[in-house]
């Protein structure tokens, strides 16, 4: 018995001593900072439902303040389009933006960004999750030294705004515009000087005529920049930008070091912000529309049916240069078409066929 005994204490004891850094493991807390492209207090990416410091929000509550984090408005602790390496070089932890926004890093970037005439957020969703887009994602981030993943979307946006009418594809030849990502590379083979700018710049720009056009969001972000006031041509297809994704980019050893259940944490907490920033601009922009055209006189249309064919062609072009540029360029260029030719076959049966009777 007293052999039982002590064979069943040294079981316990190896037991506890096996569990004990597990325990600690566990209560192991984090101190990260997060920092963003958009300006302080700007709806749906900084503040609000589904914006970076919501996700911050929403990580403190679900780990129970194991993980804390501070979250920096572009400017407030570097300039809005230095995050990205901030968080590759670990000065940063995590950074909140659009993968278009680095371009020069990688052309392949875009592509997880928006894809003009490409998926709607449904596609593009599918893509990420259950299409193999998520792991190119991080395949390409990997140089990086950064974790990736979807952390919102604007659904389709708004083509724009414009200081003189667009009525043939000639009028963009000349145009100065503030357009990131592919789009801006279609623009650019139409003869327009393309300009990056961060939200925050984009209504001085177009007000002092920097810019002959501009495109943000959506018109409720629109509005709230005031890019009314700027230009009263407003045009809509939503053909440059049909699905704009947020990215969250996480320094990748500081990812590796979460214990597993602060990981899936995260992972939720971005796959949530995605869901709920998409519905905050389905339920916000169709007011503030209204009130654009009714309130401020602004001219909303949608492009001339010739101008969007023109702007067909010149993307089918402009985007089978790139893929042909870069080798991992050309392996996400065919997995994302290759997988929106799937989903049209669907969508076109699905919810094509039910917009077209409702």
């Amino acid at each position: 018995m007293e052999r039982r005994s002590f064979i069943k204490g040294g079981a316990l004891g190896a037991a506890g001593a096996l569990a004990a850094p597990s325990i600690a493991r566990a209560q192991e807390t984090f101190s990260w900072r997060m920092t963003t492209t958009w300006p302080p207090q700007q709806p749906f990416y900084q503040v609000g439902p589904g914006s970076a410091e919501d996700i911050a929000q929403k990580i403190e509550e679900m780990s129970g303040g194991r993980i804390t984090i501070q979250v920096f408005a572009a400017g407030e602790m570097i300039p809005a389009f230095e995050g990205f390496d901030a968080a590759s070089q670990g000065i940063i932890e995590m950074n909140h933006g659009v993968a278009y926004y680095w371009a020069g890093k990688h052309p392949a970037t875009q592509y997880f960004g928006t894809v003009p005439f490409g998926m709607s957020f449904q596609g593009q969703n599918a893509w990420y999750y259950h299409g193999g887009g998520l792991e190119l994602w991080n395949e390409l981030y990997d140089q990086f030294n950064l974790v990736a993943m979807p952390c919102g979307n604007t659904g389709v946006q708004m083509t724009g705004w414009f200081r003189e009418p667009i009525e043939t594809l000639d009028d963009f030849n000349g145009l100065k515009m503030r357009i990131p990502g592919l789009a801006g590379k279609v623009y650019a083979s139409l003869g327009v000087s393309v300009v990056l700018l961060p939200g925050g710049e984009i209504f001085p720009a177009l007000e002092r005529g920097v810019v002959d056009a501009a495109e943000w969001v959506g018109p409720y972000q629109d509005r709230r920049l005031g890019l009314h006031n700027a230009a009263k041509n407003y045009y809509t297809t939503g053909w440059h930008e049909p699905s704009t994704t947020s990215e969250l980019v996480i320094n990748k050893e500081a990812y590796n070091q979460l214990p597993d259940d602060l990981k899936a944490i995260v992972l939720a907490a971005a796959r949530s912000a995605n869901v709920t920033s998409h519905t905050w601009s389905e339920a916000n922009n169709s007011e503030a529309l209204t009130d654009l055209v009714q309130n401020e006189g602004v001219n909303a249309q949608p492009l001339p049916d010739d101008v969007v064919r023109g702007l067909r062609t010149a993307t089918d072009e402009v985007l089978a240069d790139l893929a042909e540029q870069d080798p991992f360029t050309k392996k996400v260029h065919e997995s994302y078409m290759a997988f929106k030719k799937r989903h049209d076959a669907w969508a076109e049966l699905s919810e094509a066929v039910f917009l077209s009777i409702n």
